[in-house]
């Protein structure tokens, strides 16, 4: 089973769980970029990461090279915010429709909201149930052995379910 992680980060949380993932499940990684940043510090990034979060916008982003065809399963993962998909995310979503692939998904949160940020996400794909769940606390900021070990647990419930 062909896997890709696809995933937007801010602050490096995100892209080091992907990278984790990655190096565990043998999975292509693709980092989604917007053609306009987001603010990363201050009150900035709170207002208009939210905002655009709860807006549900759809940012344009840099070109990226996807084939749906290549690949069986897709890991999104992303940032909470506003209890929300980071907005990166729900474009690719709309640019590429991952319908009949397995999706499971992981977040990186300083807080709370994964759980509302999931369920967006399983209404934005069109489905109820996702694959696997994985929910980080700030996995690169604050390194903890409970983060690592939530990993592993993800990529033992995905190889479970490889046929």
């Amino acid at each position: 089973m062909k896997t890709i992680i696809v995933y937007y980060s801010l602050e490096g949380n995100t892209e080091y769980a992907a990278k984790e993932l990655a190096n565990l499940l043998g999975a292509d990684l693709l980092r989604l970029h917007p053609k306009k940043a987001y603010p990363d510090s201050g009150f900035k990034k709170f207002f208009w990461g939210g905002k655009s979060a709860v807006m549900a916008q759809t940012p344009e982003l840099e070109p990226y090279d996807y084939n749906s065809e290549d690949y069986d399963r897709v890991i999104f993962g992303f940032p909470v915010w506003a209890s929300n998909i980071a907005p990166p995310i729900r474009t690719f979503i709309k640019e590429n429709n991952p319908q009949g692939k397995r999706i499971a998904a992981f977040v990186c949160q300083s807080g709370s909201g994964a759980e509302k940020a999931f369920g967006k996400l399983r209404t934005c794909l069109g489905i109820d149930k996702l694959e696997a769940e994985l929910i980080l606390i700030d996995p690169k900021a604050k390194p903890d052995e409970a983060n690592e070990q939530k990993i592993k647990e993800f990529c033992e419930t995905l190889n479970r379910n490889k046929s």
